[in-house]
């Protein structure tokens, strides 16, 4: 019998559908079902990653809060995103992965029973870090149309701030790709003056943004810099997925907490990467307009494949959805015939947000070159039903 504080904690689907398409050893599959990429990280990167393998420094404990020169490349990073100053020293440390970031800031914020405000869908692993922390995630609804993703504006007047100590978000989000616009942000930040509660900023796509689309930082509203703790890593911007670094930023007082977290949780990061990830983010090369350049083009290519079927437009990130109960499937079902008779491993959304979340499927555009795109709608037509009228 497993123990209470897992009793909420899931599947995310990706594990299983990564298994079996894995398994199948079929070159033709398409994998659209992991957040992967192709497109290489900065060479920078890879030169600094491989002399590090021989520098006795890099394998290290120390420094448990990560590199100097990692955490002052960090700090300065935010604050240009963010129009603010934060002293890399107190106000940053570096985490094993955003992701282990942004659990050990749950950890550090919240106490047994205290909501936590997400959009709804979002990624699994986020609401799963969220239960075990032993927060309670209250969902405000992304409202999906043929022009992409908005707030809900009124979901969100509805619900009353006193329990939500930390609000959750991401933009682009993961897996719609929905991007915040001005309007939903000082929604979003009027809602935690209301509530005076703790606004974690997951930064893993930041930068991946289409359509004319640019950053807009929470930490940049006025009176915000205070309750604002950005997470971000190299992962997805940088593509140094397997490098498996992150950072952590935000006011000097709740840092020196989630600093007590980080060495009681993970203790230190991966000393041979570090310096490479600071090598990424100082690189004027660093590839990333290209990239996302890139990344338009494939989710474009794939939109117009699946236009017969509605998929709602992503304006950021490296995934879409399409609504598979207008075909009369639910997800899982969905899925299992888009990999038998379509060769395409997708996700299914079951537990990403509430149960709303079930009917859609994610599409992964980032690890597929444009040519192996083309002809998705072919391979769709084989695996589901046509759309209803």
């Amino acid at each position: 019998m497993s123990v209470s504080r897992l009793a909420h904690i899931t599947k995310i689907g990706v594990e299983q559908m990564g298994d079996l398409a894995d398994s199948l050893k079929d070159p033709e599959v398409l994998r659209l079902e992991n957040l992967d990429t192709d497109l290489r990280p900065p060479q920078s990167a890879i030169e600094f990653t491989q002399r590090a393998v021989e520098d006795d420094d890099a394998n290290s404990y120390l420094p448990f809060f990560g590199l100097d020169v990692l955490r002052q490349a960090a700090a300065a990073l935010i604050g240009r995103q963010s129009g603010q100053q934060y002293d890399w020293n107190t106000e940053c440390l570096i985490s094993a992965g955003g992701l282990s970031g942004i659990l050990n800031v749950l950890l550090a914020t919240l106490e047994p029973g205290d909501e936590v405000l997400m959009t709804d869908p979002i990624y699994v692993g986020l609401i799963n870090r969220v239960r075990l922390a032993g927060g309670v995630p209250r969902f405000v609804p992304l409202i999906p149309s043929d022009r992409g993703w908005r707030l809900d504006l009124e979901a969100l007047s509805r619900i009353h701030p006193r329990l939500v100590k930390v609000a959750l978000l991401m933009s682009p989000s993961m897996p719609t790709g929905a991007v915040l616009n001005p309007e939903e942000w000082q929604a979003l930040i009027d809602f935690c003056k209301r509530a005076n509660c703790w606004l974690i900023d997951d930064a893993a796509m930041e930068r991946i943004l289409y359509d004319g689309h640019s950053v807009i930082h929470p930490a940049s509203f006025a009176e915000l810099r205070g309750r604002v703790i950005t997470v971000g890593s190299v992962s997805k911007e940088y593509r140094m997925i397997g490098w498996r670094v992150g950072w952590i930023v935000g006011p000097a007082d709740i840092m020196a907490d989630i600093a007590r977290v980080s060495i009681t949780n993970v203790v230190c990061q991966t000393g041979i990467a570090m310096g490479a990830a600071a090598s990424a983010i100082n690189d004027p090369n660093d590839g990333i307009r290209s990239c996302v350049e890139e990344w338009q083009r494939r989710r474009d290519v794939l939109l117009g494949e699946l236009c017969e079927h509605g998929a709602i437009p992503p304006h950021g990130g490296w995934s879409l959805l399409l609504d598979v109960s207008r075909l009369g499937l639910r997800s899982a079902t969905a899925s299992r015939l888009l990999l038998e008779r379509g060769k395409i491993a997708a996700t299914p959304m079951v537990n990403w947000g509430s149960a709303n979340s079930d009917k859609y499927v994610r599409f992964v555009f980032a690890n597929e070159p444009v040519r192996r795109l083309r002809g998705f709608a072919e391979r769709l037509q084989q695996a589901l039903p046509s759309p209803r009228p």
